[in-house]
């Protein structure tokens, strides 16, 4: 019988997203490259692992024990490859750190801007995608420290909440809300018939838009998904609608006069950062005090 960790991980994956065709997106792998791994560790075993069906896959009996099994083997050789290359001295100089895109393109510079100044030698490796993409690495250990907005609560994760951030609805200054504002008070009645420019599935933004609009009763208006957040905010610089996005991502253009805030009550809700890590994995003195510098924190970094 020859079981691999490669094997076990796509295994994993698609216990957790239920679904060969999420887990191969997950894995960046293709979805017959998923089932012939399933299929070979069925064979291995001599079980069948998973239940199909039309709405996606369950683990059966003995998959429920192979996932709790695999998920322990993992996290150990995850943390036999932490000790050995401690004990070789070169974790000392690498550091892969994952983030979600307004954590990884607004907050991990400055981080490792100050970090890197006492820690010279240091080697970064900086992984920028979506929420699920950054839990997936870390799960993976392709990244050992991960930031994510949003609170996150996953088994073989350990999170640690640190700070918060507001998310700003703004348009263009030309849109009819920004100029609406100028002489009263905008009432939720008003973003009826407008549309919002949403990040895509998947994304930790995605969810607070989405529950913003419920709260609001707007779950039924327009919407354009656009990938990434640069790509929302230059949508909305563009005059196409109104976009929902963290503080950090439009401050200059609130500075600038190139995005207007719309002041709408209630506000969309603040959202925490979250710092993860693989559960049951020791991180080394490098990976420990560059958590420390995050969650320690008290507020955003000035720019």
């Amino acid at each position: 019988m020859h079981l691999s960790t490669h094997s076990l991980g796509i295994f994993l994956s698609v216990v957790e997203h239920g679904s060969l065709s999420k887990a191969a997106r997950a894995k960046y792998m293709s979805q017959p490259s998923v089932s012939a791994q399933i299929r070979s560790l069925e064979t291995a075993l001599g079980t069948h692992l998973l239940e199909r069906s039309p709405t996606g896959v369950t683990p059966t009996a003995a998959g429920r024990v192979l996932a709790a099994r695999a998920a322990e083997i993992l996290s150990v050789i995850g943390g036999i490859e932490a000790e050995v290359s401690a004990a070789q001295g070169l974790v000392d100089s690498r550091l892969a750190v994952a983030a979600t895109s307004t954590l990884g393109s607004y907050l991990v510079p400055q981080m490792l801007a100050r970090f890197t100044a006492d820690h010279p030698s240091v080697r970064v490796e900086l992984r920028v995608g979506n929420a699920e993409q950054v839990i997936q690495w870390v799960i993976d250990r392709e990244a050992t420290v991960g930031l994510a907005a949003g609170r996150i609560d996953h088994p073989q994760l350990r999170s640690t909440l640190f700070l918060d951030e507001a998310i700003v609805a703004a348009a263009a200054p030309g849109h009819p809300l920004a100029l609406a504002q100028e002489e009263r008070e905008l009432h939720l009645q008003d973003l009826r018939g407008h549309r919002f420019l949403m990040r895509e599935i998947g994304s930790a933004t995605r969810s607070v838009q989405e529950s913003t609009l419920a709260a609001w009763k707007l779950a039924e208006a327009e919407q354009w998904t656009i990938w990434g957040a640069e790509g929302a905010r230059e949508c909305a610089r563009a005059g196409l609608g109104i976009v929902l996005v963290s503080e950090h991502v439009i401050a200059q253009d609130l500075e600038f006069g190139t995005l207007t805030a719309l002041r709408i009550a209630p506000p969309p809700p603040r959202r925490p950062v979250t710092a993860l890590q693989p559960a049951g994995v020791r991180l080394t003195d490098l990976e420990a005090q560059f958590t420390a510098a995050f969650t320690g924190l008290e507020a955003w970094p000035a720019a």
